[in-house]
């Protein structure tokens, strides 16, 4: 039989709409998180480290940050390993702002819990007279909500835990770590899937590796792991069981939304959760006031900005940070890059890179605006190319520069 726990509920659609404070009784509790990015990711068969693969133009582990933006967060530490400087340098420059990071580097990747050890360096020694808590999570699962991440801190501080999971039920749980639980129905450990028995395989709670640990408590359970385990490594869920054999209690929480949880180990899942994100953001804009005549077609990323009453027509693909004021409409076949395009304006089987289109100006079809390209209010444009300078006319009907 599957139990069901307290779920998670998912927040509003707009993920900046403000912050997703972890209130509860405990509110003057220092909070910190930990973001695991060390790993090379071989099965996405890329020279580019797995953090930094784009979902809707924005690198998945910058997905994560975001979310844990909306929390009080004193100090983000990022654990780095494979292409370290490539994911330091990309952080460094697109983290949220204001966003605290410290980066620590786990020069020999040993296992998740070894991964922990390296980025309790990264946190301050000394965390004052009241125990703070830790929030951990790979930088691979890019559709956590915040809200979700809220709710796991509030129930933790709630409940008193030593550390609190975020699980999942799952009619099929192959591959994932098994929630197997003990007294009073506390979590007493987390099982592998290689190391599950017959009877902790039929279990369908499983362990998503996003936790929130009592900071005093983490190091010490930490330096009693060992990598008796079938792949010779140090397991961070290994800890669940070090706390409950001391007398611990550990709690968990399940996640409304599966997906929120899901994590991208291939290019296959990267496609999945991709679509995913699409679905939000374009869900996110049409009940901002945006129309989509298909919405299974119109690619938004994440930065883009689209003003109430735009129209987006079949085929539209807007990149990078976009602007589209009201009332434009975009479409047929257009694949719009870092351009901002003016109310009113219309945009039909065209390519625009960081391009300006004005007020009421026409645009297509089949014209292709190469960057720095500058089209006056009012003016029309069909069939030509851009100009890179933006120095000479577009156009026999306009005065595009």
């Amino acid at each position: 039989m599957i139990r069901t726990y307290p779920q998670v509920p998912s927040d509003d659609l707009d993920q900046h709409a403000g912050p997703a404070q972890p209130d509860g009784p405990y509110p003057g509790l220092q909070l910190s998180a930990v973001v695991l990015a060390a790993g090379e990711g071989t099965r996405m068969r890329s020279a580019r480290p797995k953090p930094l693969h784009r979902l809707c133009g924005r690198p998945m582990v910058l997905h994560v940050l975001d979310a844990l933006a909306q929390l009080s967060v004193a100090r983000v530490v990022v654990v780095v390993g494979h292409r370290a400087e490539w994911v330091t340098k990309t952080l460094v420059e697109h983290a949220p702002p204001g966003m605290s990071i410290e980066f620590v580097e786990q020069v020999e990747q040993r296992g998740t819990g070894d991964a922990m050890s390296v980025a309790l360096t990264g946190l301050p020694d000394d965390v004052g007279d009241d125990d703070g808590d830790v929030v951990v999570l790979p930088g691979d699962t890019p559709l956590l909500r915040p809200a979700t991440l809220a709710g796991l801190v509030r129930a933790h501080r709630a409940s008193g835990a030593a550390s609190t999971l975020l699980t999942a039920m799952l009619e099929d749980p192959t591959g994932y770590g098994r929630v197997v639980r003990g007294r009073d129905d506390s979590v007493a450990r987390v099982v592998e899937h290689g190391d599950a028995t017959d009877e902790e395989l039929g279990v369908h709670e499983i362990n998503t590796s996003i936790y929130c640990f009592r900071r005093s408590v983490l190091a010490p359970s930490l330096r009693r792991l060992s990598p008796a385990n079938a792949q010779g490594e140090y397991y961070l869920t290994d800890v669940v069981g070090v706390l409950y054999e001391a007398g611990h209690k550990v709690g968990s929480v399940v996640v409304g939304d599966t997906m929120e949880v899901a994590g991208v180990n291939d290019r296959a899942q990267l496609a999945v959760a991709e679509a995913e994100l699409r679905d939000r953001i374009n869900e996110r804009w049409m009940r901002k006031g945006v129309t989509m005549w298909d919405p299974e077609t119109a690619y938004i990323d994440v930065d883009v900005v689209v003003e109430p009453d735009v129209v987006l027509l079949p085929g539209v693909i807007l990149q990078g940070s976009c602007v589209i004021g009201s009332h434009a409409e975009i479409g047929p076949d257009a694949h719009l890059v870092d351009t901002v395009v003016g109310e009113g304006a219309r945009v039909a089987s065209s390519v625009c890179r960081r391009s300006s289109i004005g007020a009421d100006a026409r645009v297509g079809p089949f014209a292709v605006l190469d960057e720095g390209t500058e089209v006056p209010a009012g003016a029309v444009v069909s069939a030509q190319f851009g100009n890179p300078t933006g120095s000479s006319p577009l156009g026999t009907d306009g005065g595009a520069r």
